[in-house]
Parts: C-alpha cells; sequence; structure tokens
C-alpha cells in the first residue's frame, strides 16, 4: 500500500489547549520530531472541526446568533447566486483533475508540481484566518536544523462534514445527493492541497493526511436513516483517492466505536483507532484486520486516553505500555507476527487534548513519546 514503515515513532492527533500557534507548534515538536503535524488550537471558533475546512464551499453562510451572539454557518441552496456558486466550484475542481490527468499521461512517476499552479490558490486552500497552525508548521519546518521522517496533516472527513453541516431548512447536507457530492469532492481537495504544500517539506516519507472521521462509526444508528454503506464508502475512497494521486499517504482517524470495515476496506493506508478504550470490539473483525494488515496496513494505537482527565492522570507508562503489549499478543494469536506489527504501527493519543487542561495535554504528549520509545527499545 505504501512504502512507509513508522516502527512505532509517536504522533499526535492534532489539537492543542494553547492560544499561541508558535508555542503550540514548538511545544508539539518537542513531544514528535519524527513526524511533527499541523497544529489546531479550538480555542478559537474558527478553528472548530467542521468550521475549519467550509472555506470554498457554495452557499456558505457565516453569522452571528441572535440567542448566542456566537457565529453560526449552514449552506444556503435557495439564494439567487447558489447555482452559478456551483457552476464555479465545479470547475475549480475539474481544472485540478483535469491537471493531474494530464501530467499522468506524460509522466512515468506522477511529479506533483504540475498541480501547483492549480491547486496553491485554488478555492480549496487552507486561509490564514480558519488554519493559521498550518502556516506557521510550514514556515517552522523550513528552518529545523533536520528534516522530519514525514509530515502530517488532517481534513474534517466527508461523513462527519455532511453529518454535521446543515442547509437553511437543517438538513444534514449528506442526505441531499447533490450537497453531498460537493462536500465529499471539497474535502477530497482540501486534503490534496494539503498533500501538495507538505509535499514541498522534501521530507524522506510521502505527507501523511488523517481523515477525521468520528461520524462513521454512527452508521446503522437513526442519524443514518437512508443513508447507504455504499454512500459512506464511496465518499471514504475519493478522498483517499486524491491524497494518493497527489503523492501522500492516507489516514482515517475514529476515536470511538462503530462498524470497523468501513475504514478497513476503504483502501486507507493508516486507522488511527481509540484502543484504550475500543480495541476489544476492533479485534472482533479478525480476518478484515489481518488482511489489513497483510496488504501493509498500518495501525495508529490511540493507546494514550484523552477522553477524561481521571484517565489521563491515572495512566503510568508502566500501566500503559502492558496494556499495549496485551493487545499485541492478541493480535499475534490470529496470524500474524510480531515484527510484522511493530513494524506498521504508531503510537498516538486516543484523541486530540484540545478540551484538556494545558497540564493534561503535556502529560498526555509526554506518555505517547516514551511509550514510544519504550516499546522501539524493547523490540
Amino acid at each position: 500500500m505504501n512504502d512507509f514503515k513508522p516502527n512505532c515513532l509517536p504522533l499526535l492527533v492534532g489539537s492543542l489547549p494553547m492560544d499561541n500557534h508558535v508555542d503550540a507548534t514548538k511545544l508539539m515538536l518537542e513531544y514528535t520530531p519524527e513526524i511533527p503535524l499541523w497544529v489546531q488550537l479550538p480555542i478559537y471558533k474558527e478553528e472548530g472541526m467542521l468550521y475549519q475546512f467550509l472555506s470554498g464551499m457554495p452557499g456558505l453562510v457565516i453569522k452571528e446568533s441572535d440567542l448566542s451572539k456566537e457565529k453560526v454557518f449552514y449552506i444556503d441552496t435557495t439564494r439567487d447566486s447558489f447555482e452559478d456558486e456551483v457552476l464555479t466550484f465545479y470547475e475549480s475542481y475539474m481544472s485540478i483533475v483535469e491537471s493531474h490527468s494530464l501530467e499522468s499521461q506524460d509522466c512515468d512517476v506522477y511529479d506533483s508540481t504540475a498541480l501547483k499552479s492549480t491547486v496553491d490558490d485554488s478555492r480549496f486552500a487552507l486561509t490564514e484566518v480558519t488554519a493559521k497552525g498550518f502556516l506557521v508548521f510550514m514556515e517552522l519546518i523550513k528552518n529545523l536544523p533536520y528534516v522530519p521522517v514525514a509530515v502530517k496533516g488532517q481534513v474534517t472527513g466527508p461523513i462527519t462534514m455532511g453529518i454535521g453541516v446543515k442547509d437553511q431548512n437543517g438538513r444534514l447536507l449528506f442526505y441531499d445527493e447533490r450537497m453531498r457530492d460537493i462536500v465529499t469532492k471539497q474535502v477530497a481537495m482540501n486534503a490534496r492541497w494539503q498533500t501538495v504544500q507538505l509535499l514541498k517539506l522534501k521530507t524522506p516519507c510521502k505527507p501523511i493526511i488523517f481523515f477525521d472521521e468520528p461520524g462513521v462509526v454512527g452508521f446503522g444508528s437513526s442519524t443514518y436513516i437512508s443513508i447507504t454503506r455504499e454512500q459512506i464508502t464511496e465518499s471514504l475512497k475519493e478522498g483517499i483517492d486524491a491524497v494518493h494521486q497527489a503523492g501522500g499517504v492516507a489516514g482515517i482517524h475514529i476515536c470511538a466505536n462503530g462498524d470497523w470495515t468501513l475504514a478497513l476496506e476503504s483502501g486507507t493506508d493508516i486507522i488511527n483507532f481509540d484502543a484504550y478504550s475500543y480495541f476489544d470490539r476492533l479485534i472482533l473483525y479478525r480476518e478484515p484486520l489481518k488482511q489489513f494488515i497483510e496488504k501493509g496496513g498500518i495501525l495508529a494505537w490511540g493507546i494514550v486516553p484523552t477522553a477524561n482527565p481521571e484517565y489521563v492522570e491515572k495512566e503510568t507508562l508502566d500501566s500503559l505500555f502492558k496494556m499495549w503489549n496485551g493487545q499485541v499478543q492478541e493480535l499475534e494469536s490470529i496470524g500474524l507476527s510480531r515484527e510484522q506489527i511493530l513494524s506498521q504501527s504508531l503510537i498516538t493519543p486516543s484523541c486530540g487534548t484540545g478540551s484538556l487542561s494545558l497540564n493534561h495535554a503535556c502529560k498526555v504528549l509526554s506518555l505517547t513519546k516514551s511509550l514510544s520509545e519504550l516499546i522501539r527499545k524493547e523490540r
């Protein structure tokens, strides 16, 4: 699936409870220098999980709530300019897709530089207003005294975006066939844009783009009435394909429990799961899980808890190492070698730390780094 062998390196999920992007990026680099990522600071409303990646969507309305006085957003499909906005959106999308198609025909090995003219300044680019952390990250990484193994970006996945954003009538976008396609392409092109930018850092391994997809776990619940498995898998695949076509490695982050075959059979290179709370559920999918790893798939073990401050306080390096070893042994029991598991693993927190105190967040980062070091030492 890819040539990236992480060998249990540490990796973070994205968010930190800080208000300064430079300081947050420097803190991240202290704990995960091998695979750094751009940091999201949810203290700023513009960096919320949905809001952050909506820029460029046709029909986007952002206004102040009459009750809370906070900004609210939705897609207005009834305004006079909407059809023209949709047309412009698809024209932007097609210009990028066609530039890739032409370059692929001309070269045996795809060179993403051909995308720069169409992607760099497109409507799908992250902005300083909603993603200052990305711009700070790019500048700081360029000036490091060393070259990281790889770099990571992230975007809210198409399922979570589609069931999290509504139209003017309060209808979830994923229920509208046209809006579902627009959301899917918006996410895919943002992921492609990030891939192209991160390739400029010239790390030894391909850049990694994660799709944050907690929404996937709701499949089969009342939220998903009339949404089919095929619609979910097609949306995921379009985003993953966009990352691959741009020259990156794709990952899916799911910090809850659900139908794991949706991720395992999606074509993604990496699955980041909450190993602290849900390993016992994931291991139930024995055959798809085994096939995913045998094909080169990478497991990013979210073994360091973030969901509850009490869990953060309770756990130690020794307790987490013991838990992780037990989980690896269960994977070995389905016919996988320990060496293969370790070579195709990353060590991560179970989710972002943006909702924790800074002290708890720092402990999570420290445990993630220390656990990775201990595992690699004990190999």
